[in-house]
């Protein structure tokens, strides 16, 4: 391959990072996550933090939250290769049902979160000895809403099952 080849294909991947990780974003993982995600899955081999550095031209302690983050989000997994003295990473393959799954989960979890607290608001209120009817009538909006939320996102994820 050509010098000119292979900058053609080094500025492809770099496009691909870029316009991929744009879509990924929008799944609340911050910028950095999203490039590192696929950069592992544009690479088929296992890739160690100095290489996600070198690739990415971001830091060490950089790479090293967003592995972890895309750990915790099951997005990416660690891998062991005999004789290596570094950690390895690769990105998990089956990208609609890995993201869908913690898109949905986070999604879940925060609903739940949020009718929690608005519950509580309204428990505070009822508490006040005042006829405080027109903003319990909106905490009562916000709850259904977020309720209703819920219900699509668990319908969401039975269909993912």
């Amino acid at each position: 391959m050509t010098n000119h080849e292979q900058e053609r294909l080094e500025n492809i991947n770099n496009l691909m990072i870029s316009e991929f990780s744009k879509t990924l974003e929008m799944f609340a993982l911050n910028k950095t996550e999203a490039q590192l995600f696929v950069t592992l899955f544009l690479n088929d081999e296992p890739m160690t933090l100095d290489d996600m550095k070198e690739v990415l031209g971001k830091s060490k302690t950089a790479m090293s939250t967003s592995i972890r983050t895309l750990l915790d989000y099951n997005l990416v997994e660690k891998v062991f290769i005999k004789g290596a003295r570094k950690d390895l990473y690769q990105a998990k393959k089956d990208l609609y049902e890995k993201f869908m799954k913690t898109y949905v989960n986070r999604w879940l979890e925060a609903l739940d979160r949020q009718v929690h607290s608005l519950e509580s608001i309204e428990k505070e209120l009822k508490k006040l000895d005042t006829n405080g009817e027109n903003i319990s009538h909106k905490i009562h909006e916000a709850i259904k809403f977020h309720q209703s939320l819920e219900e699509v996102f668990q319908q969401i994820s039975k269909y993912d099952q």
